[in-house]
């Protein structure tokens, strides 16, 4: 009996110096954890609100272009119409030059790419079935697919 309680104390008293040390180290790493996660944590926060920032003044400064930019068109269609009215020289002119600044610009002709053989053709869908002649069974017949 002498020697069994040695054998059977060794491996209990490394247990407990094992759970001691793992709560030591525990502690001691948990305590060094939270100050790197929130440092982290803040880190993303100030890069995400600084994203933020930029989109918003992005869109801003897309808005404000888009606005200047439709102002000139307006600027500009008033400036030939003012040219139109005043250098035209007769009526008929006049009222062609007036028609063309109002026209859509879809409607004006656009430059287009040489002709090619392939682009005259209708587009035609693409087509998920065989192709068959007159006569041949159609797929869903019984003995499409066999020979006889």
């Amino acid at each position: 009996m002498e020697q069994s309680l040695p054998v059977w104390l060794i491996p209990v008293l490394m247990l407990v110096g094992g759970i001691i040390i793992g709560v030591i180290l525990a502690r001691v790493l948990q305590r060094a954890a939270p100050g790197k996660t929130q440092h982290q944590l803040d880190e993303l926060q100030e890069r995400f609100d600084s994203y933020q920032s930029e989109v918003v003044t992005h869109f801003n400064t897309t808005a404000a272009l888009v606005t200047k930019l439709t102002q000139n068109y307006q600027d500009v269609q008033e400036h030939l119409s003012a040219g139109a009215e005043r250098l035209a020289l007769d009526e008929v002119t006049r009222e062609r030059l007036l028609a063309g600044l109002v026209a859509e610009p879809k409607k004006r002709e656009r430059i287009r790419a040489p002709q090619d053989s392939q682009f005259d053709a209708p587009a035609e869908p693409p087509r998920d079935y065989a192709q068959k002649t007159d006569g041949d069974p159609s797929m869903l017949a019984e003995g499409y697919g066999l020979k006889r």
